[in-house]
């Protein structure tokens, strides 16, 4: 029997062997994307997944209301660019009328913005609650070379309809990248600030889909305090918990800078999440090289309780950490834009 569709009061915590209890599901609804990102993907001869192989609406939805179930309570929107969904809208609504015993979920979306002015006010009011919008560099020509696409205008108008919108916190995420763009770290910073906004710099991770990372050019953690602190006090905010983003308090606040540093200060021992790829791959970690396959779950006439021993196989399988670090490392298969951010 499934369980009735609103029924989210069944259902053991997706607590892994380590103990770390998962609240946050990362959905990705496509691995298609607007941009060329040379950190993500090549410019051509992407080999995009079929389009039978995409999850459906109700095959997300249903996903999703086993998830929070379970104990999920943050279901994040990513890709891929996930606005060029079609249903994008009616996803958010979907997901956004879940309950759980403590209350509603919350719904987050990673975005490049492009698309935002255009859909924006209609994902508010599906029940869109926070944001993360990616702009690497301010200058338009980096922009080009970097996204292999002139769209610096349409991502800054994306951003200006997000600051006007009131969602908050709203987060600008930035890959820091030597000889690119770590000369405009303060400067950001200092657009973010003017758009009401917190400005959070990633480390450089290996998920390009060439395989081309190299840790020797990775901007780290250090590196981008150091620049910061060059022109702000910098004071860290306590009280991180899972959060992947190390904050700091500038100047005093209330403005804060967030760091993420997955590479050389990682903070797998607190990680509560887990993320579903567009093709129905549960995945226990960014960099994991094991999925959970739903799609015969959900296409093969599976239960709700099936898919719910799926999501607790996935978490009993998470290892305590991604080891980048040990020599035995490998680097997942797949590129981020198929797995989703």
């Amino acid at each position: 029997m499934r369980r009735a569709a609103g029924d989210a009061s069944a259902g053991a915590p997706l607590a892994d062997t380590f103990g770390r209890v998962h609240r946050d599901l990362r959905v990705s609804l496509t691995d298609r994307c607007s941009l060329r990102c040379t950190y993500c993907m090549p410019e051509q001869g992407n080999e995009w997944l079929a389009r039978e192989s995409i999850l459906s609406l109700d095959e997300i939805e249903r996903v999703a209301r086993v998830a929070a179930t379970a104990g999920i309570t943050t279901f994040r929107l990513t890709g891929g660019e996930p606005l060029l969904r079609r249903d994008i809208v009616e996803v958010v609504r979907r997901l956004a009328a879940i309950r759980t015993p403590h209350g509603p979920v919350e719904i987050a979306m990673t975005t490049n913005g492009i698309r935002l002015p255009e859909v924006l006010p209609d994902l508010v009011d599906a029940g869109l609650g926070r944001l993360n919008i990616s702009i690497d560099t301010l200058d338009r020509e980096r922009f080009a070379a970097l996204t292999r696409r002139d769209r610096l205008d349409d991502v800054l108008e994306g951003i200006a309809a997000a600051a006007a919108s009131g969602l908050r916190p709203l987060k600008l995420n930035a890959v820091a990248m030597r000889g690119v763009n770590d000369d405009e770290l303060v400067d950001l910073v200092a657009f973010a600030i003017e758009h009401g906004a917190q400005m959070r710099f990633i480390e450089q991770m290996p998920l390009d889909a060439g395989h081309t990372w190299d840790r020797t050019q990775m901007v780290t953690r250090d590196e981008i305090l150091a620049a910061l602190a060059a022109r702000w006090e910098l004071a860290p905010v306590p009280g991180r918990g899972g959060a992947p983003a190390e904050r700091w308090m500038i100047d005093g606040g209330p403005e804060t800078v967030g760091v993420i540093a997955s590479v050389t200060a990682p903070f797998c021992g607190d990680c509560d999440r887990l993320r579903l790829t567009a093709d129905g791959q549960l995945r226990n970690c960014l960099f994991s090289t094991t999925e959970y396959d739903l799609v015969p779950v959900l296409r093969g006439g599976g239960t709700d309780d099936d898919v719910d021993r799926m999501l607790h196989a996935c978490v009993h399988g998470k290892l305590a950490g991604h080891a980048i670090d040990d020599p035995s490392f490998l680097q997942p298969a797949r590129g981020m834009n198929a797995i989703g951010g």
